[in-house]
């Protein structure tokens, strides 16, 4: 828990604030790609926390939530009816394919981030 708030010298972010962007930025795309309505958070002050996380219930909270918007972009892209390479009528030609692409793409990058920043901690075992 103590290292989840860490920062370090010579990196950007900590632990929370980097579960913290993959969730918002992850549920900002699945809204996007599901909901026409849907207005993004302004970016980038409403994508990156600025504090620690205030305990073990909101680490948790966070994971789940990013655990199951996951499933509901998975869900979407695995649905029959949706057509992966039709552009959203809203939007700017973005297609299912490209937010999915996009998903993949943005979790994989920050992933790294994670086991970098974990491994400067001395929290990563090899």
């Amino acid at each position: 828990m103590e290292l989840r708030g860490k920062k370090i010298p010579n990196f950007p972010h900590t632990a929370w604030m980097l579960l913290e962007h993959l969730r918002i930025a992850q549920w900002d795309i699945l809204e996007f790609s599901r909901n026409s309505k849907h207005k993004s958070p302004n970016w980038p002050s409403q994508y990156w926390p600025k504090a620690a996380p205030t305990g073990d219930a909101a680490w948790t909270k966070s994971i789940l939530a990013f655990q199951g918007d996951l499933k509901a972009m998975q869900a979407l892209v695995a649905d029959p009816k949706s057509d992966l390479h039709a552009a959203f009528p809203w939007g700017d030609g973005q297609t299912l394919l490209r937010e999915a692409l996009l998903l993949a793409d943005h979790n994989s990058y920050h992933l790294g981030q994670l086991v970098m920043l974990r491994r400067l901690l001395g929290a990563w075992k090899d």
